[in-house]
This record gives structure tokens, sequence and C-alpha cells, in this order.
């Protein structure tokens, strides 16, 4: 994928902010008015966010929500540096510049109806876009797994969908994806009430292992995390022989390919090649990234 071929789906744009909530672990959600970008934002796009006017550098965070009939995005973040500190302290009917959106987004294929999302920390917003597509499909029947270390940035609820396979006390679920009927659950080692003490990834292998041969050959997995949880999450699917997509965290420069300062190496059917994960990611094919 070269940087021509974005030409025309990169748009720079001015955001107002529309409202910027705070959670506890200095986590943030940030709606904001940005019509243009919204309308071509796809589940795993990111975009490139000044975050002040005194810092030149752009922060990439995840998309995770757009409404393209309304003109809004929305993303999740935490401030852990000092560009996103300084958006931290941006207050409703500020702007802030986007760059976006960015990316290779998750794709899905008819031949799994049942994608397993995996999402952990920051990186919760892609499962919960691609959550979004999915509800409006019947064909598919989407299971979303969540999992942090921190407070979970939404008050949890009592899950009102059974899940089967998974066990009867881990019923912790956001009431977002509740409100959309989409079936899902927490996990941490933090013994919050109703969550899964564990790995996201322990909470998956739990439920593919109640799964019948032919139920597990509908599965596909989408994830997006830490590193280690990815890795976890491509060994996991490596063991049930599933399909598996993930999207990785990097840090980046430039944002759309040209100063190829977030690279990684992948392993294609051609061999060994060098990747950014901004433009040529970030969503990849566990497959190539971890062997």
């Amino acid at each position: 994928m070269s940087l021509k071929s974005h030409r025309n789906t990169i748009l720079v744009e001015e955001a107002k902010i529309l409202a910027h909530d705070t959670y506890k672990s200095d986590q943030y959600v940030l709606w904001v008015s940005a019509p243009e970008i919204a309308a071509l934002a796809t589940p795993g796009s990111f975009a490139h966010i000044q975050c002040d006017s005194s810092l030149p550098m752009r922060r990439p965070i995840s998309i995770m929500r757009a409404d393209p009939k309304q003109g809004w995005l929305e993303f999740f973040y935490k401030a852990v540096g000092t560009g996103t500190q300084l958006l931290a302290k941006k207050a409703v009917g500020e702007t802030i510049s986007l760059m976006g959106p960015i990316g290779q987004p998750f794709q899905l294929d008819s031949k799994y109806p049942r994608p397993l999302l995996l999402g952990g920390g920051v990186g919760i917003p892609p499962m919960i876009f691609l959550a979004d597509l999915l509800r409006h499909n019947i064909y598919y029947k989407p299971l979303v797994l969540m999992g942090s270390e921190i407070p979970f940035p939404f008050q949890q609820k009592p899950s009102q969908y059974i899940v089967s396979g998974l066990p009867s006390e881990v019923i912790g679920a956001m009431p977002l994806l509740e409100n959309w009927k989409v079936p899902n659950r927490l996990a941490s080692f933090q013994g919050y009430p109703g969550c899964y003490e564990g790995y996201v990834t322990d909470l998956a292998r739990f439920w593919l292992t109640s799964l019948s041969a032919p139920q597990r050959q509908e599965v596909a997995l989408y994830a997006c995390g830490p590193h280690p949880m990815l890795a976890a999450t491509a060994k996991l699917a490596n063991e049930f022989n599933l399909p598996c997509q993930v999207s990785l965290e990097e840090f980046m420069a430039c944002g759309v390919g040209g100063c190829a300062g977030c690279t990684v190496k992948v392993h294609t059917e051609q061999g060994p090649a060098m990747k950014r994960v901004c433009v040529d990611g970030p969503v990849f094919d566990a497959r190539f990234v971890f062997t």
C-alpha cells in the first residue's frame, strides 16, 4: 500500500469538541464534530490528532465510533504523555485539528458468522466500532470480550444476555453494547464484580472450548490491545485454527507513511518485509505478525 493510494481519502479537518468526559485513571472520551472524516471512517482506522497548537507532533488515536449521517466521531484515550495530557485540557466548544481517517480496517468474511472481538485497555475502541458495524447485520452473531487492569471507562452492569459456554458468575458488561443487544463480557485481575478473574484471552479460550467443532469453524478473531495480549490472541487463533486479525499499537511521527518510523517486521507469502503500521496497517493478519 503506497501513500499515493491514500490520496483524497486522508483529510485534515477542524473538529469542534462536543463533549469531553473524564474517567478514573486519567481516561477520557472525546466527542467531536468532524463530518468529512466521519463519512469515511471504518472500524480499525484512526485519526492523527493535534493535541495543542504548542505541540507540532500529532498523536494517533483509534476511532471508537463514527456517525456519517450526523457527522461526529468519538475517541477513547488515556492521558499518559505530554500530548494526551494537553489534549485532556481541551474544553467543549474548542476546536482541534484532525487528520484522518488513516489505516487499513478490519475485514469481515461471511464464511465466519461468529466474530469474536477481543479488546484490551485502550485497544477497546476499535472493537466497539466493529461491534457497531456488526449489529446492523443480522447474519453476524458477535461476542465482545474486553479486559482492563484499571477501572473500565464506563459503569458496568449485569448482562441481560446469556452467553453459553462462559462461567455463570461472569456477568459484567458494557451498557452501550447491552443497549445494542451485542453480547459482551469483561475480564480483569483487579477483582471487579462480575468480571472474569484472568486474561481476556483466557476467557476467550473458555468460550472457544465450549463450542462444537462445526461452531468453531464459524469463528473469526479480531483483536486490539497491548502487544502481549495480541501475541496471546495469535497463539489462541493458531491453537484453534481460526483466522485472526490484529490491530497493532505503535509510536508514530507523520502518521501517513512518509517517515517510516512505525515500521514492523511481518512475514508475507513472499518472505519477510517491513510494513508501516499507519498505512499498511494498523490491522494485519495475525499469522504475518506473530509466528
